[in-house]
């Protein structure tokens, strides 16, 4: 005798709950990290700061790879928000894969420029 309680309906979805969130938490953390560090740099360097002074900031490899992985953490956070305002408000999927895509164009641009800036110092 089988009892079945509720409805049966299918769960359909794009079932990024859970992985979303961690790399939410987890990308803002490194944001954190990186803020406190560049903040504690600012406030230990003697005088007014100028281009000389920020490019010393960064001119270390560790910082290079902290600033990097903040990069890289900023721009994911970013997509996964703004990929779920999409999924959620847009009205159809031909506009939602369109915003999307446009999304990602801009993402991959300012990736590419962020580490042009990085490397360049």
């Amino acid at each position: 005798m089988s009892v079945n309680y509720g409805s049966k309906r299918i769960v359909v979805g794009a079932h990024y709950g859970a992985s979303d969130w961690l790399v939410q938490r987890g990308s803002a953390v490194v944001i954190v990290v990186f803020t406190a560090i560049l903040l504690a740099q600012l406030l230990f360097t003697q005088g007014a700061v100028g281009y000389a002074q920020w490019a010393g900031i960064f001119a270390p490899q560790w910082m290079k790879f902290i600033t990097a992985a903040a990069i890289v953490s900023v721009l994911w956070h970013a997509w996964i928000g703004v990929r779920n305002v999409w999924m959620d408000y847009a009205p159809g999927a031909g506009i939602r894969f369109l915003l999307q895509t446009v999304t990602v164009v801009w993402i991959v641009g300012c990736a590419a420029w962020s580490f042009q800036v990085l490397w360049r110092i």
